[in-house]
């Protein structure tokens, strides 16, 4: 069991940092060039539709109920 919680452990970990390095940052494209995020001031940008978001969210989620089981079962 804790071998399996590990192995799940670890994929979710990879999973999660590689769903944060794809993730767009606030200062990334042209405006980030001239002194950053003035375009999401202006237009702004659907943060509740971005899957990325709630893939991240979710995965974060299972992160913490997976280390508190892998704490629980050591």
């Amino acid at each position: 069991m804790r071998t399996f919680l590990l192995i799940l452990f670890v994929l979710d970990s990879l999973a999660l940092i590689a769903l944060i390095l794809i993730q767009l940052s606030r200062h990334s494209g042209l405006s980030g060039a001239f002194g950053g995020g003035g375009a999401y001031a202006v237009f702004g940008r659907e943060e509740q539709s971005d899957p990325k978001r709630t893939a991240t969210v979710w995965m974060a989620a299972l992160f913490f109920v997976l280390a508190i089981a892998l704490s629980l079962v050591s």
